[in-house]
């Protein structure tokens, strides 16, 4: 429902306005609501859900599926079949209708259910919504629906809740949220109630949480302020709903080919009917069954079918290489991609902190190598054995153990529930064998004031363990751990402790400093308890990338593919993982640069930056906007639901299946089921790979419909010249009726072109460059290839045809032998298409079999009582040489012409 007073709430920005002033525009206090003013509100403002937007109804969408040129001309084939009965001498042709309309039917009916498949994106966001949410109503506690929520009821957060809507902090009690499938951000966000600037970047608005977003750590209270679509997740849901349609480079092209073809008909019928209207004395309805003629001619009515069959057959390989493909042309499209624009969290990285560096002992050990597996289960390449120790370093196993006791993550057999930072502490610990046993007697808790936190454990004797900022932690010691004794923390030790964390920062990690000591009195002051602590050493954790994506992107980069990172972390963080996985971080820019950039510049900046930092949802479709304006296709990657609007608006959105939110899969194109970034690779090569195939069959199938076109044409006018008696006084006489050119398209050519869809890739796909983005699928080797083809079967046919008219002077007899003839000829020059790939006849047997199966069925159709149904009559031996010699005449002009082409135009396979 639409608010009646949404313009006033929703002008506010909320992370810069004070607490008092959010509670007089939303006429609420610190009690809450009444259930009676709830139910008002719920009224007025509309249920606390994710809407789907409006959208094509069932009937249009099948609709739309019949507005293409070529469908056009078919249906005006198909009422001229039936039209002309209505004419003198004329009787309706049922079975070229019934043909034609079949095939309407089926091409329409497959894409109307991929594209209603494809309108459900938004459908997911709903499934988001949480459950249930704690609200104080009537000054009382309750726990009711989310969707029930209304802007200005009070909500009480705890660890592991779900956020049910956008609300402005009030209480904040170590509260910490995980921002990251709304920010990007992997590293929990701590939350506060002052006022931030009002341009503040969403990901740094610490005084507000956000729908779907989750509590890991503390609690506390806060005023909704927004709900549904108005919040930030809604509006996400808003930009996907209003997003356009975006073809694929190869749905655009088969279309712009259509266009052409189906012009190119057009302007062939007109001109034959004129010349046969004004300059002979053809009648009306030998004039209409030339047109019908001509345009079932011109349609290659197994196109669709082939590249349906084709692009299935693509994407059943890549289900078994953990690639799912929710939209078929996009198997093709990944052929031709030359930009992977990827977002960090789950993404390259693992989506989990991971502590990866530590200093203990005056010496820092790098975890990062942890590729071999010890007995134990602890990586060797951390250098740490079972009692915590690095092979040289006794001060390792002191240091986890204060990471790990100085902890809050609930720990079952196979889960870690809690902040990720400290989840990372106790995984770690765990690696090492450390069990951190010990009663619990007093916890001083974290706060953004003190920035330490110290636990008092019974572990033998009183010991308090601190952990913090390193900083803090290093101001409150007077002493340190080295080689397991006691030393006097000295100016120099000082320093160089803030200097490994400076260089620990440097590298993007988050460092926190540890110390310990005995104490005696439990109930001590704080600040007695914290003071004159050992320093103990220092932990730096990241979210770590991924093992396999360094190679994977060396791999894009030998193709030709560039890489580029987008993420919601900041800066330092970025460029020390683009750095790490083999971009080059140098002139990174940040959202903020990158929205006062004016299009122009960024235009240029996307072709040298690497790497993003503190990229909002519409920074990355701006981003992807730029490339795709310079010409590139563009693969955007993604798990999270800021990653939705541009996973759609991208040539190919490429969303993670094991972390992804269901936004982003249902936003996507295609989905990783290991979320593994090297699967992008390999689907690469499997589009690359299917571009070929798809160009092979095309340039076999559109060459027999030119050469059909051109027999028909020339036919006629030849016939009217030569045959003056026999093709002006009849309706019967034409050069190919409608039913046998449709035999050819549909069974003759399109099994044979069906099975080259399984041909083989040939090697080295991802040696070379990817295709140039204003070069189709007929290229200029392809375009001749066709037009010699076209040419030379129309020659040659029409030779055969009026041969066989001369001698026989039987019209049934010369259209079987060029029925025929177009037959033999179409199944046995694939191989001369296939030859120019290196391929052998042998290594596809689909493809034998297909020929065969051909030949077998075109046999019965002429020495079986199938012949009266389609018209023609059985060869004699002697027309079989006829039809033998004019191959070979085919044949050799074929293979001279194509050596011609290579010559001239190069190996454009």
């Amino acid at each position: 429902m639409t608010r009646s007073n949404s313009d006033t709430i929703r002008s506010q920005p909320w992370h810069a306005t004070s607490t008092d002033d959010v509670f007089s525009a939303l006429t609420t206090d610190e009690t809450g609501l009444s259930s009676d003013e709830a139910d008002r509100r719920l009224s007025e403002y509309g249920t606390n859900d994710i809407h789907d937007a409006e959208r094509t109804s069932v009937l249009d969408l099948l609709v739309t599926q019949f507005r293409d040129p070529l469908i056009y001309l078919l249906v005006v084939a198909a009422i001229l079949s039936l039209g002309v009965g209505f004419l003198p001498g004329g009787h309706p042709n049922y079975t070229e209708a019934a043909f034609i309309v079949l095939i309407i039917g089926a091409n329409g009916l497959f894409g109307f259910v991929q594209d209603y498949q494809a309108t459900r994106s938004i459908e997911a966001l709903r499934e988001l919504a949480s459950p249930n949410g704690t609200v104080v109503r009537d000054s009382q506690k309750q726990v009711i629906d989310a969707e029930q929520i209304v802007p200005g009821d009070l909500i009480h957060l705890e660890q592991g809740d779900a956020v049910p809507a956008d609300a402005r902090v009030l209480d904040a009690d170590e509260l910490r949220t995980n921002e990251s499938p709304l920010t990007g951000e992997s590293t929990p966000v701590e939350k506060t109630t002052g006022t931030v600037d009002d341009n503040t970047p969403l990901a740094e608005r610490h005084n507000m949480v956000y729908k779907n977003t989750t509590v890991v750590k503390g609690h506390g209270r806060a005023v909704v302020v927004e709900t549904g679509m108005e919040t930030e997740v809604g509006g996400i849901a808003t930009q996907l709903g209003e997003g356009d349609d975006h073809q694929t480079p190869f749905q655009a092209e088969v279309e712009q080919l259509g266009k052409q073809i189906g012009g190119l008909v057009v302007a062939l019928i007109v001109l034959v009917v004129a010349v046969q209207f004004l300059f002979t004395a053809t009648d009306s309805v030998a004039i209409l069954l030339v047109g019908i003629t001509l345009a079932v001619a011109g349609v290659p009515e197994g196109l669709p079918a082939v590249v349906t069959f084709t692009l299935a057959l693509g994407a059943r390989e890549m289900v078994d290489r953990n690639a799912l493909v929710r939209r078929l042309p996009v198997v093709e499209s990944l052929g031709s991609v030359d930009v992977i624009v990827t977002d960090k969290t789950g993404t390259l990285t693992e989506n989990r902190m991971t502590v990866t560096r530590l200093y203990a002992s005056g010496s820092v050990v790098d975890l990062s190598d942890s590729t071999v597996q010890s007995g134990n289960g602890v990586p060797e390449g951390r250098q740490i054995d079972a009692d915590g120790n690095e092979r040289s370093r006794p001060g390792v196993a002191p240091l986890l153990r204060c990471g790990a006791l100085c902890n809050n993550v609930d720990r079952t057999e196979d889960e870690y529930r809690g902040e990720p930072t400290e989840i990372a502490l106790l995984r770690l610990a765990d690696e090492a064998g450390i069990e951190p046993t010990g009663e619990r007697i007093r916890e001083i808790q974290f706060s953004s004031e003190r920035k330490r936190m110290t636990v008092l454990v019974d572990d033998g004797e009183l010991t308090a363990y601190m952990k913090g900022a390193p900083e803090v932690v290093l101001d409150r010691c007077d002493s340190i751990l080295e080689d397991g004794e006691v030393h006097e923390l000295t100016d120099e030790k000082r320093r160089e402790i803030l200097d490994q964390t400076t260089s620990f920062a440097e590298d993007a990690l988050r460092v926190l400093g540890f110390a310990s000591k005995t104490i005696d009195d439990p109930s001590a002051d704080p600040d007695q308890i914290e003071d004159k602590m050992v320093f103990l050493g220092l932990q730096g954790m990241i979210d770590p990338p991924r093992e396999e994506v360094e190679e994977a992107i060396a791999d894009c980069q030998s193709a030709g593919i560039r890489t580029v990172l987008a993420t919601g972390d900041n800066l330092t963080t970025a460029e020390a993982v683009g750095e790490q996985i083999g971009l080059d971080p140098e002139g990174a820019l940040t959202g903020s640069d990158l929205a006062e950039q004016s299009d122009d510049q960024l235009a240029s900046a996307v072709e040298d930056v690497d790497v993003f930092a503190r990229v909002t949802p519409d920074h990355k479709v701006r981003l992807l906007n730029a490339l795709q304006d310079n010409g590139h296709t563009v693969v955007m990657t993604g798990d999270g639901v800021n990653d939705a609007p541009a996973l759609t608006q991208a040539d190919v959105g490429v969303a993670m299946g094991e972390r992804g939110t269901d936004v982003a899969r249902q936003a996507s194109d295609m989905i990783l089921r290991d979320d593994n970034f090297a699967t992008i690779r390999d689907a690469i090569r499997e589009g690359r790979g299917i571009f070929e195939n798809v160009r092979k069959f095309v340039n076999y199938l559109v060459s027999t419909n030119t050469g059909e076109v051109l027999v028909v044409f020339l036919g006629v006018l030849l016939g009217s010249l030569l045959f003056p008696a026999q093709f002006s006084a009849t309706s019967e006489a034409l050069i190919l009726t409608p039913i046998l050119i449709l035999w050819i398209n549909l069974v003759a050519d399109t099994l044979p072109a069906l099975a080259l869809g399984a041909d083989p890739h040939a090697d080295g796909l991802m040696d070379r460059p990817p295709r140039p983005t204003d070069e189709g699928v007929i290229n200029t080797r392809v375009l001749v290839s066709i037009l010699t083809i076209a040419i030379l079967l129309a020659v040659v046919g029409l030779g055969i045809f009026f041969h066989a008219l001369d001698r026989t002077g039987s019209l049934l007899r010369a259209q079987s032998l060029l029925f025929t003839f177009i037959v033999v000829v179409e199944l046995i020059r694939i191989q001369v298409i296939r030859s120019r790939y290196d391929q052998t006849l042998r290594s596809n047997l689909w493809l034998v079999g297909a020929i065969g199966v051909s030949l077998l069925v075109h046999l019965a159709v002429l020495y079986t009582p199938l012949h009266d149904f389609f018209q023609v009559v059985p060869l004699a031996p002697v027309e079989w040489v006829w039809i033998a010699v004019g191959f070979v005449v085919f044949l050799l002009l074929n293979v001279v012409v194509s050596r011609l082409n290579t010559r001239i135009f190069g190996d454009q396979t």
